[in-house]
C-alpha cells in the first residue's frame, strides 16, 4: 500500500538549475552507451573475429539489459526514493564499462554488455520518475521535450566522438571512454542531486504489491497504448541503430567519420522535433502532436523500405532516415506524458514499463536486420516499415480514459 491513503499528487517542487541539469544528464546512459561505440563495430567484428549478427548482439544484450534492470530498478527507487538506486547504478555502470574494455572474446563482450545495460537503466528511469515527482502539468511536457532534445543531443555527440575516438584509439578505448563518462555523472551525481521522493510519498510492500501496480498499468488502454507506440517506434529507431553502421559504411562507403557525421544529422532532426513536440503538446494536442509524430515515422520508415528494394542513392536513405527519427522524436515527449500523468504515486514503476517496452521491443529487432548479411539493407526496410506500422496501429487505444 502506499505510505499515505488517499492519492498522492505531487508538489510542485522549487527545481534549480543544477539538479535539471543533473536529471537531463541521467538521460545520456541509454544513447551514449548505444552510440558511441557504433563508428568502430566493424572493427570491433574483425578484430574478435565475429560474425555481424553476433556482434550486433553486443546491442541486443545491452538493450535486454536496459529494459529489465529498468523493471527493477523503478518499483524499488518508488520504495526506496531516488537517489540511492540511482548512485548504486552509476558506480556499477562506470565498472560494467571497464570490463567492457578488456573483453577477450565476442562472448564475454555479450555478457559485460547485458550487465552494462542493467546499470545504466536506472539512470534513465530515475530521469523520468524523478521528473515527475517535482514537475506537473506544461512543465512536465517541456521537462519530457527537453529529455527527447538531450537524449537527441546525446546520440550526436555519441557517434561523432566516437568516429574522432576511432581515429586515435581501438574499440577497447571507446569502452575506457563510456567509463569516465560514468565517473562524470557519478560526480554530479553525489554533489547535486538531492532526494525527491520524500519518504511519506513512497510506497510500501513487497513483490505482491508490486505485481499489483503492473496490473493497475496494464489494466489502463491509455497506458497499454502509449507503451505499445513507445516500444515499435523504438524498435524502427534501434534497428536503424544496429544496421545503419553497415549500410553506410559497407554499402554507401561511408568512413567511420563520415558515418558519425550522417548520423548526426539524423540525430540533430530528432533534438529538433523532440523541442518542438513538447511545446505542440503543451499548446495544441498531445494525441495530434502523436498522430504527426506517427504520421513521420511511418513516411520515413516507407521511404528506407523503397531504398533498400529499388537500390535508391544515398540522400535517399539519408531523408528517408532523417524523418523516421525525428517523426519517433516527435512521439517520445506526447506518449510519456499521457503514460505517466495520471500515475504519480508510482511514476517509477510506470516509468519502468515504458522503458522495458522501448529496449526490449528495440532488442528483438536488432538482430534481425542483419539476418541476410552486412550487404543486404531489405531486413532494415521491413523492420523499419513493420515496426513504425505497428505504432500507427495502436493510436486507437490512446483515448479519453474512461470517467471513474
Amino acid at each position: 500500500m502506499t505510505a499515505v491513503d488517499s492519492p498522492i499528487t505531487p508538489r510542485e517542487q522549487a527545481v534549480g538549475r543544477p539538479l535539471a541539469v543533473v536529471l537531463g544528464l541521467l538521460t545520456i546512459f541509454g544513447p551514449i552507451s548505444m552510440d558511441l561505440y557504433l563508428p568502430v563495430l566493424p572493427a570491433l567484428t574483425a578484430e574478435l573475429q565475429s560474425s555481424t549478427s553476433a556482434a550486433q548482439l553486443t546491442i541486443t544484450a545491452c538493450l535486454l539489459g536496459l529494459a529489465i534492470g529498468q523493471v527493477v530498478a523503478g518499483p524499488l527507487s518508488d520504495r526506496l526514493g531516488r537517489r540511492l538506486p540511482l548512485i548504486i547504478g552509476v558506480i556499477a555502470y562506470t565498472l560494467t564499462s571497464v570490463l567492457c574494455a578488456v573483453s577477450p572474446t565476442i562472448e564475454t563482450l555479450i555478457a559485460a554488455r547485458f550487465v552494462q545495460g542493467l546499470a545504466g537503466a536506472v539512470g534513465i528511469v530515475i530521469a523520468q520518475a524523478a521528473g515527475r515527482d517535482v514537475y506537473s502539468g506544461g512543465k512536465l511536457l517541456r521537462y519530457y521535450g527537453r529529455l527527447t532534445v538531450l537524449g537527441g543531443l546525446a546520440a550526436i555527440i555519441g557517434p561523432v566522438i566516437g568516429g574522432q575516438l576511432a581515429a586515435v584509439t581501438d574499440w577497447r578505448g571507446v569502452f575506457l571512454f563510456l567509463a569516465a563518462v560514468g565517473v562524470g555523472i557519478l560526480v554530479a551525481s553525489l554533489l547535486i542531486f538531492k532526494e525527491t521522493l520524500p519518504a511519506q510519498r513512497r510506497i510500501t510492500g513487497g513483490l505482491s504489491h508490486t505485481l499489483h501496480d503492473f496490473r493497475r498499468l496494464l489494466a489502463d488502454r491509455v497506458f497499454v497504448g502509449a507503451m505499445l507506440i513507445t516500444g515499435f517506434t523504438y524498435s524502427a529507431i534501434f534497428a536503424y541503430l544496429s544496421g545503419a553502421t553497415y549500410i553506410l559504411q559497407g554499402m554507401y562507403g561511408l568512413s567511420p567519420q563520415g558515418y558519425s557525421f550522417a548520423f548526426g544529422l539524423n540525430s540533430l532532426g530528432f533534438m529538433v522535433c523532440g523541442f518542438v513536440a513538447g511545446r505542440l503538446s503543451e499548446r495544441w494536442s498531445q494525441k495530434g502532436a502523436l498522430a504527426v509524430g506517427l504520421a513521420m515515422t511511418v513516411f520515413g520508415a516507407l521511404g528506407l523500405l523503397a531504398t533498400a528494394l529499388l537500390h535508391l542513392p544515398l540522400v535517399a536513405i539519408i531523408l528517408s532516415l532523417l524523418a523516421m527519427v525525428s517523426g519517433v522524436a516527435v512521439t517520445s515527449p506526447p506518449a510519456t506524458s499521457l503514460a505517466l500523468k495520471e500515475y504519480p504515486d508510482i511514476a517509477g514503476t510506470a516509468s519502468s514499463l515504458l522503458g522495458l517496452a522501448r529496449f526490449a521491443f528495440g532488442g528483438l529487432a536488432a538482430p534481425l536486420v542483419g539476418i541476410a548479411g552486412a550487404d543486404n539493407p531489405v531486413p532494415f526496410g521491413i523492420i523499419a516499415f513493420a515496426s513504425a506500422a505497428a505504432a500507427a496501429l495502436c493510436i486507437g487505444l490512446v483515448k479519453k480514459r474512461p470517467a471513474v
